[in-house]
């Protein structure tokens, strides 16, 4: 299992990084889809390779491609959304809020999938790429869908446990050489 992979694949002063992925697959409340989708939209939001790889492996085992095309594109459209709102945000000029965006993002109004999950992936990689405009409008957007704050924490939590991963892999690779 590719999980097992990564989780293998951490050297032991990440103990706690491994035992947060194991339990983060076996114990989570989420559906397989909100839960496969969001490692998925986490795992391209992190850039590493690793990372993408392995998780994509076996979220394709677990996903339709309609699900699997619908957590990518979540990814991609925030790593355009999460700079851009979140560049607005910290100039701190609302006059730049008030000017329309200018950006397509029709995958949101269309994303192939429950408007839900969709959300839920954003939220995720919004965490990842740190824009607090957009965690704030996804986060509402959930809760006005009944999604509990419980499983909104839990969508960060993966979102920060990925993010761990990729930054352990990532720095151990680095220093490997390679």
């Amino acid at each position: 299992m590719p999980v097992e992979n990564l989780k293998g694949a951490l050297p032991d002063f990440a103990k706690d990084v491994k035992l947060n992925l194991g339990s983060l697959v076996t114990t989570s409340a989420l559906d397989e889809q909100r839960l496969w989708g969001t490692l998925l939209a986490c795992a391209a939001a992190t850039r590493s390779r690793r990372v993408i790889a392995e998780i994509s492996d076996e979220a394709a085992g677990v996903l339709s491609a309609e699900a699997f095309r619908a957590a990518r594109g979540a990814a991609a459209v925030m790593a355009m959304n999460n700079v851009y709102y979140r560049s607005v945000h910290l100039i701190g000029d609302e006059a730049y809020a008030a000017m329309p965006a200018k950006l397509r993002m029709t995958i949101i109004g269309n994303p192939g999938v429950d408007k839900a999950d969709f959300e839920f992936w954003c939220l995720a990689v919004s965490a990842i790429n740190g824009c607090g405009r957009c965690l704030e409008s996804h986060e509402q957007v959930l809760r006005q869908a009944g999604v509990p704050r419980e499983q909104i924490q839990e969508g960060i939590r993966i979102a920060a446990v990925v993010n761990a991963v990729a930054a352990v892999l990532e720095s151990e690779a680095a220093l490997a050489g390679a």
